[in-house]
């Protein structure tokens, strides 16, 4: 980590997701693992390999060709869902697993086409009391970057 990089945001580099992640309680990881198969969305997106870490998440997200785009390639929507699901994750890493939460916003940019499963690496920008914007970069398998995106997710049941 660099010296101006933080905890929650170590640079926000568009570079591969780090070899460490920061330690997450472990609490909080026996929470979010056990929730995760109990959503629908998290079983169809086929999310794998998942590593958590206070602020952040790396997972593979499985590239399904019957729900291909018309370009033979990764569907944009469905690249817009894992990076919207991931960064639910990030949240729950820092609000803890039980939290009520919910997307305020989100957008992305797609910068090339994905033939390949994706690795996405989501981290949070800032950690607030209610809302954490979060940042999810999308790579394909030989390691280009294809999308960026940016969600953030509000508490709804703040104290």
């Amino acid at each position: 980590m660099t010296e101006n990089a933080t905890p929650l945001a170590p640079g926000l580099l568009l570079a591969g997701p780090p070899r460490e992640l920061p330690p997450l309680d472990a609490e909080f990881e026996t929470q979010i693992l056990t929730r995760l198969p109990q959503i629908p969305i998290f079983r169809s997106l086929g999310f794998r390999n998942v590593r958590l870490g206070v602020g952040c998440m790396e997972c593979t997200v499985t590239r399904n060709a019957e729900f291909d785009g018309i370009f033979d390639s990764f569907h944009g929507g469905l690249m817009m869902t894992a990076a919207d699901s991931a960064a639910a994750i990030v949240c729950l890493t820092i609000w803890g697993g039980e939290s009520r939460i919910t997307t305020t916003d989100m957008s992305i940019r797609f910068l090339a086409p994905a033939r390949s499963d994706v690795t996405l690496f989501a981290q949070a920008i800032k950690a607030g009391r209610t809302l954490i914007p979060v940042v999810a970069n999308l790579w394909r398998d030989d390691g280009t970057l294809v999308a960026v995106a940016q969600v953030t997710y509000m508490r709804l049941n703040a104290s």
